[in-house]
This record gives structure tokens, C-alpha cells and sequence, in this order.
């Protein structure tokens, strides 16, 4: 980046993080399923994280401050949403499915090694939206960590009209954060890979309309 991008970039950040706060501590938090988290740090492995590219700003807040390292892109608009999450608690793995993906899997595997959990918007860089990449089913089959999948809901909220339909809970709004069970994948092999990548996108479905009956309650 140019130094003027990076000085945009760390601009972004200053403003963002102080209004993505208080924005979120204004939320109704309704947690579910948080034992599963617990339950794998407790056997000494740590989780490699799934949701879905739409629901980064809620699910950031809530796995505040645990040390999770995430992958952001190597370009602009990665180096200003890594800013902005290392002031909640982050690490960033700096790749895309399209540029230094494998560099940020390798870095990935190093820090699991190390005791950092690690999260995937499934479906992102740039989708298709809902459709989840192999990405975190290969490095849980080559480490041996499982796959946590959760999913976020609120309401009320803004829906931005990007292509993953992002999702930004509103002032004072509830938020459901439902995590679900766990995921082990045997392996690094085409077939195993490609059967928790289509067990991921069903879990997430599955904890969508969960999060949903959470908000209806």
C-alpha cells in the first residue's frame, strides 16, 4: 500500500472500533451453545471458527479478546478491517482464496500449533454467498483441530446491499449468537474435505434458523 492508503486505513480504524463498541455493547445478547467452545479448549485443542461472511460485526464483538486469528485480505480493504479487529482482540493471517491463501493456511496451522484458535467466514472473500469454501475443512483435517460453526442473527437490523447480504444489528436491538457442535474432519483427502464442507453449509443453516426461534422467544 501507499503511505497515504495506510493512513486512510488506520483513520478508518480509529473512528470504526469506538462506534462498533458502543453500538455493541448497546445489544440485548442472547449466547447459546458456548459449552462447545469451552469443551474444546478444556481438551487442549483449540477451534478453527465458521460463520458466514455476513455476519462479521456482531460475531467480532462476541469473540472479543481470545486471541482468534482470522484471515484478511493483502490489499486495502483487508489492512483497514485488520486494524480494526486487532483492537478487539484479534490476530490476522494475511491471504485470500485468490492471493496468499496458502501462506495464511500455513500461518494458520503455526498458530493452532501455538494455542490461538482461528475463524473463517466461510463463504468469503467474495462468495458465492452461502456457499462455504474448503478452506477450514482442510486445515482441521491436517491438524486435527475441529471446525466450530456458529452463526449470528439480530433484529431489528440494516441489511447492506452487498453480496453477502451484511447484516448490522441497530441500537439497542437483540442479537442471538448460536454456536453449534462441533466438526472433525479425517483428513486432507478430496472426500473428507468436501463432506465437512457440506456438513459446515447444513450446520449453519440448521443454526440460522435456530438463532431465528431465539429472537422469536
Amino acid at each position: 500500500m501507499t503511505r497515504f492508503q495506510s493512513l486512510k486505513a488506520a483513520t478508518i480504524a480509529a473512528l470504526a472500533s469506538p462506534l462498533i463498541g458502543v453500538l455493541c455493547r448497546s445489544l440485548e445478547w442472547r449466547v447459546e451453545g458456548e459449552e462447545h467452545y469451552a469443551a474444546i479448549v478444556n481438551s487442549g485443542r483449540q477451534p478453527i471458527l465458521a460463520c458466514w461472511h455476513g455476519r462479521i460485526l456482531p460475531g467480532t464483538y462476541h469473540f472479543r479478546d481470545r486471541g482468534i486469528v482470522v484471515i484478511t485480505s493483502r490489499n486495502f480493504d483487508g489492512e483497514w478491517i485488520a486494524r480494526i479487529i486487532r483492537r478487539f482482540g484479534y490476530g490476522t493471517a494475511r491471504g485470500s482464496s485468490s492471493r496468499g491463501g496458502v501462506r495464511a493456511l500455513v500461518q494458520m496451522r503455526r498458530d493452532l500449533a501455538d494455542g490461538h484458535p482461528v475463524a473463517f467466514t466461510i463463504d468469503g472473500p467474495r462468495g458465492p454467498a452461502r456457499v462455504a469454501q474448503p478452506g477450514a475443512a482442510f486445515l482441521a483435517g491436517a491438524t486435527g483441530h475441529p471446525i466450530l460453526p456458529f452463526h449470528v442473527e439480530a433484529t431489528p437490523a440494516w441489511t447492506v446491499g452487498s453480496w453477502d447480504r451484511t447484516q448490522v444489528p441497530k441500537p439497542f436491538s437483540r442479537v442471538a449468537v448460536v454456536i453449534g457442535q462441533p466438526i472433525e474432519v479425517a483428513g486432507t483427502e478430496d472426500e473428507p474435505v468436501e463432506r465437512a464442507r457440506q456438513e459446515i453449509e447444513r450446520a449453519l443453516r440448521d443454526l440460522e434458523a435456530r438463532a431465528c426461534r431465539v429472537l422469536e422467544a
